[in-house]
């Protein structure tokens, strides 16, 4: 199977070129031209390498990029950006890149880096949050199989309880953006929809109830977190 790369270049012409280039070269590649379109395509694939640039509008690439460690440690990260300061190099790593290419650049030295950074990692498996089974406290969540359980206690969940609790738990400890949740659930942010989702949110407070470490908060006006001690 041919690797998927999550590609974010804010320039539309030279995201076009990368991305044909690279699928030329045999990979899969989702384009975004926005931090946010990113982080939601993120959230709904799977993918073996993520190319960012790190000036973009909406949510920047070193933001994009901390978020996607705080769900994935070992996805291999390259940050595309048109600055050679030394501290943005150094961000750049702090932040858990693997590799930094300055533009210009040829598409013969992006297609050596990404190969390298590749080989790097393709023997490590990829210990990826967007995973089927989590731990709750002392509730076990099994998202495929929709099934939330805690002691001989098991609740079969429905298809968008377990796609919002499977989010909560992506984001454990961290806002949840109600507008992104919206969207990749619901398919529209719209009145009737976040309405929809309070219910949701209601059932799911109940539904963790047993154990009184996991809360889920709401932040007025801008989303949820589930807070687990």
């Amino acid at each position: 199977m041919n690797s998927k790369i999550l590609l974010l270049e804010d320039d539309p012409n030279l995201g076009l070129v990368l991305q044909e280039n690279l699928q030329q070269n045999g990979f899969e590649v989702d384009l975004c031209t926005d931090g946010e379109a990113g982080k939601m395509h993120y959230l709904q694939n799977r993918y073996e390498l993520c190319l960012l640039d790190v000036m973009m509008p909406k949510k920047d690439g070193f933001t994009l990029a901390a978020e996607i460690r705080q769900l994935n440690s070992d996805i291999p990260i390259i940050f595309l950006t048109a600055k050679s300061l030394k501290e943005d190099r150094i961000s750049g790593f702090k932040i858990g890149g693997d590799d930094y290419i300055t533009k210009p650049f040829s598409m013969e030295e992006l297609l050596l880096r990404i190969q390298a950074v590749l080989k790097r990692t393709q023997n490590t498996p990829l210990k990826e949050k967007n995973k089927d089974t989590f731990k709750i406290g002392d509730y076990d969540f099994n998202a495929q199989k929709q099934i939330l359980a805690i002691n001989d206690e098991v609740r079969k969940l429905t298809h968008r309880e377990s796609e919002l609790l499977k989010l909560l738990v992506q984001h454990k400890n961290q806002l949840l953006e109600r507008n992104l949740a919206l969207n990749l659930i619901w398919g529209d942010d719209n009145f009737f929809n976040g309405r929809s989702m309070d219910v949701f949110i209601t059932r799911l407070r109940k539904y963790l109830k047993e154990d009184d470490q996991i809360q889920i908060i709401s932040v007025h006006g801008k989303g949820f977190k589930l807070m687990v001690d």
